[in-house]
């Protein structure tokens, strides 16, 4: 269907269709607008290129480099879209976390889109687990879970003045009354899908932007949706507990395409985790290799994957630069309450087994889960400090809906259920330690880690004084800010220690 079709769609032929857009501003997010390197919004532009590829005329307004919500009202104003689709960008982990700027910003554009009198769609995390909320603020319809399936259905029904009332994976008013659809089973061949929409998005602004980075440019693109692991703090309201994977020639083809028109050669590949599906990751490198495209990309995994040589031996190959890994705590005893399914050996042994492959190794890290203790800190601690991964990224625990950790703590709740931005790092429960504890604890783990890294630079300097690089003698000079600082800090944390902080 299109905006010319004026059997069915009875508007002006200048209207738009449907206008694209999602709830996540990188300038509202200090500490992601800090570091410079946004992405652009890949479940979103997959929804608008299935709408696309079925007759609708569609348009796409990219929040993440805009100032705030009000920008899109000439866009709306201008363009008259029939729908305003809020699709957000389940790819993207900080939409899971629900912030409160974000959650604000959609409630805005919901109004803004109203006020133009458009039917307005609604396709997030916080919709899914929150979509009373949304409906109350003006949304017409929410979309639960996955949603390009759901969204092209819910749209054609309306178009042809069909009840909505058997589509599943809906939620809207009637009569007053919030009517919650059965969900939708997910999408099990991802293949059908059509490639994303990357016309509709500004790469050269971005491109721009990731210019004051000093890294290369990187693009985002998906192989898989959800993760079959039940670490109970993870929620997973979009691509739930399944796990879908792309065919390898799928996803080469879809990075040929991003290298021929866009000239880019480094890749997030942002799956909840890559390479579980036996034999992916070796028919991946096969395929990049038969259509020679080399490439480097990093990804996000789990120890207890990582641990077969010949998949370690194909990712190198493949162009793997470096690989998150979500090591969380060096105490078994957390790891076990958390459901996790990994052991701490593991992380010592994929750490090290990475490394002889030259790929870099970054650690998430989560402290104040219920039950940790100051032996428990300790011990993630001197794990840092060994292991010397390439990177670290720091949080606290987030009870998210929907989530066995969140049915834990929920009595203890306070007021502040989100975060307002991803550096906010309050604890919303009662943990060992209060807020203000851990913030610093935040600050404290980063300077042990630089000091370990300026230490660790200044030995290969003297054992080898030829290996020189400005980024080790840079590491090293930075020792006598670290070395105060962290001791300072190291106070300050027994401080809050002893007063029950």
């Amino acid at each position: 269907m299109n905006s010319t079709n004026n059997t069915i769609l009875n508007y002006p032929k200048n209207m738009l269709d449907i206008l694209f857009s999602h709830s996540y501003y990188y300038k509202l997010d200090p500490k992601q607008w800090k570091n410079k390197t946004p992405f652009p919004p890949l479940g979103t532009l997959y929804a608008a290129s299935l709408l696309r590829k079925n007759g609708y005329s569609v348009d796409l307004f990219d929040t993440n480099l805009r100032d705030n919500p009000s920008a899109i009202k000439p866009i709306l104003a201008a363009k008259k879209p029939k729908y305003l689709v809020i699709y957000d960008d389940g790819f993207n982990y900080l939409t899971k976390m629900c912030l409160t700027k974000m959650r604000e910003a959609c409630f805005e554009m919901i109004a803004f889109g109203k006020n133009e009198n458009s039917i307005v769609i609604v396709c997030s995390s916080d919709s899914t687990d929150h979509y009373e909320k949304y409906i109350e603020k003006g949304a017409d319809f929410i979309i639960q879970g996955e949603g390009e399936i759901t969204l092209l259905e819910l749209i054609n029904s309306i178009e042809k003045n069909e009840t909505t009332e058997t589509v599943s994976g809906i939620v809207y008013r009637k009569e007053n009354t919030i009517k919650v659809n059965p969900k939708r089973n997910a999408l099990q061949n991802l293949d059908e899908l059509p490639m994303p929409a990357w016309d509709l998005a500004d790469i050269e602004s971005y491109k721009n932007i990731w210019k004051q980075s000093n890294q290369p440019f990187t693009l985002n693109i998906a192989t898989t949706r959800g993760c079959p692991y039940k670490c109970n703090w993870c929620a997973k309201p979009i691509y739930g507990n399944r796990y879908h994977a792309h065919s390898p020639e799928y996803i080469v083809n879809h990075i040929k395409y991003l290298t021929e028109t866009f000239g880019v050669k480094r890749f997030w590949i942002c799956d909840d985790i890559f390479g579980l599906k036996p034999n992916w990751v070796q028919e991946f490198n096969a395929e990049l290799q038969k259509q020679n495209l080399k490439i480097s990309y990093y990804i996000q995994s789990r120890v207890d994957l990582l641990l077969k040589e010949n998949t370690i031996d194909a990712l190198a190959k493949s162009g793997l630069e470096e690989v998150w890994v979500g090591a969380e705590s060096a105490s078994q005893k957390i790891l076990d309450a958390m459901d996790k399914g990994t052991k701490v050996e593991q992380i010592y042994e994929a750490t090290r087994l990475l490394k002889t492959k030259n790929i870099r190794v970054a650690f998430f890290l989560q402290f104040g889960y219920s039950g940790e203790n100051r032996d428990d800190i300790s011990k993630t601690i001197a794990m840092v400090k060994e292991l010397m991964p390439d990177n670290i990224g720091i949080s606290v625990s987030y009870p998210l809906p929907g989530t066995v950790f969140y049915e834990k703590v929920k009595n203890d709740l306070k007021d502040k259920s989100n975060w307002k931005d991803s550096d906010d790092l309050e604890m919303m429960f009662n943990g060992t330690f209060r807020s203000e504890y851990y913030r610093k604890l935040q600050r404290f783990v980063h300077k042990e880690y630089r000091k370990s890294q300026g230490y660790s630079n200044l030995k290969n300097i003297v054992v080898n004084p030829l290996n020189l690089s400005f980024t080790k003698i840079k590491s090293v000079a930075k020792l006598g800010y670290y070395i105060p600082r962290a001791f300072i800090d190291s106070l300050i944390l027994k401080r809050l220690q002893q007063n029950g902080n």
